[in-house]
C-alpha cells in the first residue's frame, strides 16, 4: 500500500501500518543534492564543535558541542541520517533557547543548522551514503528451477 510518498507495509497481525525508515535513495541530480545538504551541515558542525572546545566550558556547552561534532560526523558520512539529524536539531535549537546559559550572542547558526539537519532528516541520506548501503534497495535474484532427481 502506497500513502504519501511512503512506502507503508503492513505490520503482520495487527493491521498497523508499519514505515519504513527510509522512503528512498536518490541517486542522480537528487542525491547530489541531498550530498550537499549533508556536507553543508556537517563541516559547520564540525568545524565549530572542534574549536569551541575548551577546557573551561560548562557541562551543557561541552555536551552540545559533543553532540554537535558526533552528529557531523554522522551526517559527513551518511550513518544513522535521520536520528543524527534530529538529534543535531535538538542540539541546536537548545542552543537557541539557552543563550544566556551557553553565553552565545547570535542565534542564526545554530538555527540555519538546526533547519538544515531537520530537513536531512525528513528526506534521507540519498544514495551517496553508508545508508543507502546498509538499508538501501536490493536485488535478489530467486531461482526458479526445480531440481528433479
Amino acid at each position: 500500500m502506497v500513502w504519501g510518498g511512503s512506502t507503508w507495509l503492513p505490520y503482520p497481525g495487527s493491521g498497523i501500518p508499519l514505515q519504513r525508515l527510509f522512503s528512498t535513495f536518490p541517486d542522480g541530480q537528487p542525491g547530489v543534492g541531498l550530498l550537499l545538504l549533508r556536507v553543508g551541515a556537517a563541516v559547520p558542525l564540525i568545524y565549530f564543535g572542534i574549536t569551541g572546545l575548551t577546557a573551561s566550558e560548562s557541562p551543557l556547552r561541552l555536551l552540545l558541542r559533543l553532540v554537535a561534532i558526533a552528529g557531523g560526523v554522522l551526517l559527513l558520512v551518511g550513518l544513522w541520517t535521520p536520528i543524527a539529524g534530529f538529534m543535531i536539531a535538538l542540539a541546536e535549537l537548545s542552543t537557541t533557547l539557552l543563550p544566556r546559559v551557553l553565553h552565545q550572542e547570535d542565534p542564526w547558526m545554530a538555527i540555519v543548522l538546526a533547519v538544515v539537519s531537520a530537513s536531512v532528516a525528513l528526506l534521507g541520506p540519498g544514495a551517496f551514503s553508508i545508508d543507502a548501503r546498509l538499508f538501501g534497495r536490493q536485488r535478489f535474484e530467486i531461482d526458479t528451477r526445480t531440481r528433479v532427481r
